[in-house]
């Protein structure tokens, strides 16, 4: 399939829910953006250090992760970021790889943003079309329904 690389914008989300509310000016929350390896085989979005205090993100927690081949590494996850491509939008707490020199952009953010990958032409693509669907299990419709 090849490699599929995008552009995303990642957004500092404590920043920017400050602007909302007056607290900060717009032209203050900071913000970047970068290419992304869409990575498949990756759950959250990653990050690297140099980024993370671009962003001003604080780190939350240490934690581990396992790299392919089951290969653990000592790591840290960073505080909110906005995750946008093009119309859409989520949110993630990032895993910072300490030595990392590139961002992967995970399954669980590709999911939200009712994004796949397309192996013909290496980009993305919503999968409803151009349409974003935000899916909800029908157990939980039929509680709000019913309500």
């Amino acid at each position: 399939m090849g490699e599929v690389v995008e552009k995303i914008t990642l957004v500092n989300a404590i920043d920017a829910g400050m602007a909302r509310r007056g607290v900060i000016k717009e032209a203050d929350v900071r913000q970047v953006t970068v290419d992304a390896l869409v990575d498949t085989g990756a759950g959250p979005l990653v990050i690297t250090e140099a980024l993370r205090l671009q962003l001003g993100l604080e780190i939350e927690k240490e934690d581990e992760v396992h790299l392919a081949g089951d290969i653990p590494l000592k790591c840290t996850k960073a505080e909110l970021v906005d995750i946008h491509w093009e119309d859409r939008y989520t949110s993630s707490r990032p895993i910072v790889f300490p030595k990392g020199h590139e961002t992967l952009l995970g399954v669980i953010p590709l999911e939200d943003m009712d994004l796949l990958v397309n192996p013909v032409d290496r980009c993305l693509q919503g999968v409803h079309g151009a349409k974003w669907l935000h899916m909800v299990r029908s157990a939980s419709i039929r509680s709000v329904m019913n309500n």
